[in-house]
């Protein structure tokens, strides 16, 4: 279970905090993610979000919609609702943060919503850039038991998922430069490459 000590801390002082941890939690119930070596109760990763944007001392209505940025895209919550409960600023950053699955191609889905995630401003690309790395960090710790392997368990080819993941890394390096969360989103994707690296020397030996 992910620890998220400053999000508890935050919700016990903040009621719009508090509301958004009790919506993601009730939205999220029952779903699960793959991580490549086992599954993860979902609300994990929302939980994880907010944290690494609470450790950065963004202020609650980015933690707001960090933990409610995948309801509309994983759950059965409408924008409308999120705009009717958390007000219009924070509806505008979860829409930001919700990728079009009306478009097919996984390549042209990432790209559309990195353009638009770019285009959104400075508080969507804290978002954006905490969800980054904490998917890198979940992949990496998978990658540590199971090596090459992780590829096998998820959706898309590990190769395209990096990929994906070092446009992503560019698209922030070019608008949000100097970002703490940019540079630690940078640092595990360094060490993700660097256990490939490891990897592929050990089989080669």
């Amino acid at each position: 279970m992910s620890s998220s000590p400053r999000i508890e801390a935050t919700a016990g002082n903040s009621d719009l905090v508090r509301d958004a941890l009790s919506l993601a939690r009730e939205s999220h119930r029952g779903q699960i993610r793959e991580t490549g070596s086992g599954e993860i109760p979902f609300i994990e990763h929302p939980l994880a979000v907010a944290e690494r944007l609470a450790e950065e001392e963004f202020g609650e209505e980015v933690l707001t919609a960090a933990l409610l940025h995948d309801v509309v895209e994983h759950a059965d919550v409408e924008l409308s609702e999120v705009a009717r409960r958390y007000g219009e600023e924070i509806a505008d950053l979860v829409a930001a943060l919700t990728e079009d699955e009306t478009i097919e191609r996984y390549q042209d889905r990432k790209e559309e919503h990195r353009k638009r995630v770019a285009a959104a401003g400075p508080e969507a690309r804290a978002i954006f850039a905490a969800d980054k790395m904490a998917n890198v960090e979940v992949l990496r710790e998978a990658y540590d038991i199971e090596g090459e392997e992780v590829d096998a368990a998820l959706p898309v080819s590990l190769d395209l998922k990096i990929y994906v993941w070092e446009l992503d890394l560019e698209m922030l390096f070019n608008e949000s430069p100097g970002v703490p969360l940019v540079d630690r989103f940078a640092d595990e994707m360094t060490g993700l490459w660097g256990q490939r690296a490891a990897e592929a020397r050990a089989s080669s030996c």
